[in-house]
């Protein structure tokens, strides 16, 4: 189907049933709802009890067996309700995430989710952050969900006292940091002080009291049976991986791959670090030089966001029309800075209607007053455009997908993937000739190749490089010497990639799909803005299927 034709196409009977499962996720998951920015649902705030679960692969089973109908009633007969080639796309999407959602609620994941980044805790913070604060209906609504916060943190120690019943409980490192983000949320200067209520009003002192109960009760009857390993095993690592690549791949040739990409970038660097300062100075060296380069340096969050939203806004300029077609919806994007602290860098999506722009967020840590644009001017790329901002919006803005197309899966192979061919794609263009630059986008590439191995090397029981045992210890001297990354970003880092099994590594196994793609379909005549535009305009899909789907 041709894009003109897709653009006039009506919506199916497959269509419906996604938008229809769409609204019931959203009043399942009223957490879901304001990070799609769907209306309406702001106010309350799901209770994330064994119930709760129950019920949304219950709703997800039903959506699995619609697929099921709609394709067996498809025959040959042309009639209007088959399957068009949109459809079968969106079928075979469907197919590959709701069977993976429903293979970790069948092992009992749901219940057991606890880690320092993506589950319940985090869920509930950071709904608040994607919440308006202007109007009195705004804080009426933020008052709400505030007001909910105990009963979903009730909720949550029951799923949790569910799993441990059963031997399943997230390993003690997790439960530590979880520990200690729930004592920030419930101390003086929480996150929940900023919301625009008045900072001892009930609902505030509430959900901070609720988050206090909830680190004692970690501290007190999770982690005395939390196990200190961090690995998962190849099983649970198989399911893991396959939910955050979107496809099933050989591991252990992964984790040799990654090995390799490692010592050809360290070589790599190695030239630029000749390059910059001159033979025998080694790529530590340049490192700590860069960092003392005021050419390179900003002074202070206000600079810093300042700069985020000047590069942003300049690559929206320079690859409009060129690279890729940027729909007017998209071409704003915000830069900011977020309150928690945490080290992380991340991008939210805009609404559905767009009236909530697509931001790019910087969590820095209090401590952090220096910045160094050598080292993070890719992840402006990544996080802004030609990434994130860029990809979520061309899928948000294509009128021929249905609402879960457009805004509610995502798959990290597909997203992350594209993220980090954006950043090479900014260096093809460019921007990295400037051998600093090189450098932190050389630094940013050794990150993600250093993942790959860590995160399978770990969970999976591999020997290391050097025939020893992957363990937290190690892989905490692995990161320090594939990457510059600051010590409080670097201990969050291992904290992440240790507690979130496979994500860590979709990134770069995510890019090496999307690079493979590119050169197949550069090779059967189209070119590199064909490729982007064709590619992006079909949202996040597993990479097999937009293979099939794109090439002939």
């Amino acid at each position: 189907m041709s894009s003109s034709d897709e653009a006039s196409r009506e919506p199916s009977l497959l269509d419906a049933a996604c938008e229809a499962f769409v609204a019931d996720l959203a009043e399942l998951s009223p957490t879901w709802a304001t990070e799609w920015g769907l209306p309406g649902h702001d106010g309350e705030l799901q209770d994330f009890s064994p119930e709760y679960y129950d019920a949304l692969g219950e709703r997800t089973r039903e959506m699995v067996m619609d697929v099921d109908a709609f394709d067996e009633a498809t025959d040959s007969s042309d009639d209007e309700d088959d399957f068009d080639d949109v459809d079968q796309v969106t079928a075979a999407a469907l197919r590959d995430r709701l069977g993976v959602f429903l293979d970790r609620h069948h092992h009992a994941e749901d219940l057991r989710d606890l880690n320092v980044i993506e589950s319940p805790v985090q869920t509930i913070r950071d709904s608040f952050l994607l919440m308006p604060h202007e109007t009195a209906e705004d804080l009426e609504a933020v008052r709400a969900r505030l007001a909910k916060v105990p009963a979903a943190l009730d909720g949550y120690r029951t799923s949790l006292d569910d799993a441990a019943g059963h031997g399943l409980v997230a390993p003690l490192r997790q439960v530590d940091a979880v520990n200690t983000q729930c004592e920030e949320l419930a101390d003086t200067g929480s996150v929940f002080e900023g919301l625009g209520l008045d900072p001892d009003s009930r609902e505030v002192t509430a959900a901070k009291e609720a988050f206090g109960e909830f680190a004692d009760w970690l501290n007190e009857h999770l982690a005395p049976v939390a196990p200190h390993s961090d690995a998962v095993g190849r099983d649970r690592f198989e399911l893991f991986s396959h939910d955050h690549l979107g496809d099933v791949v050989d591991l252990d040739e992964a984790y040799t791959w990654s090995l390799e990409r490692i010592a050809e970038l360290r070589a790599r660097q190695e030239e630029v670090a000749a390059e910059l300062y001159g033979a025998g100075t080694t790529v530590r060296q340049a490192m700590h030089q860069l960092n003392q380069d005021e050419h390179y340096t900003i002074n202070g969050t206000e600079a810093l966001q300042e700069w985020m939203q000047g590069v942003a806004d300049q690559a929206i300029v320079h690859l409009d029309g060129t690279e890729v077609d940027l729909p007017d919806e998209i071409k704003t994007i915000e830069c900011r800075i977020d309150p928690a602290g945490t080290g992380g860098i991340f991008y939210t999506p805009p609404s559905d209607d767009f009236l909530r722009p697509g931001r790019m967020w910087w969590s820095v840590p209090e401590e952090q007053k220096t910045f160094h644009m050598w080292q993070e001017l890719s992840t402006v790329f990544h996080e802004g455009v030609p990434g994130h901002h860029l990809q979520i919006g061309i899928g948000l803005a294509e009128s021929s997908l249905n609402l879960w197309r457009r805004s509610v899966t995502w798959i990290a192979g597909h997203g992350e993937g594209w993220a980090l061919y954006a950043e090479q794609l900014m260096a093809d263009l460019g921007y990295c000739d400037d051998p600093g630059f090189r450098m932190g986008l050389l630094d940013a590439q050794r990150l993600r190749a250093a993942r790959v191995a860590l995160d399978i090397g770990v969970h999976l029981g591999k020997k290391t490089p050097d025939g020893g045992v992957w363990d937290s210890s190690y892989a905490k001297t692995f990161l320090r010497e594939n990457t510059a990354m600051a010590e409080p970003n670097l201990v969050f880092e291992l904290d992440r990639l240790l507690g979130w099994p496979g994500q860590g590594s979709a990134y770069a196994l995510g890019e090496r799909m999307w690079r493979e793609l590119r050169d197949d379909a550069l090779d059967q005549g189209m070119t590199l803005g064909q490729f982007h535009n064709e590619a992006l305009r079909r949202g996040s899909i597993p990479m097999s299927v937009l293979r099939e789907d794109l090439l002939d």
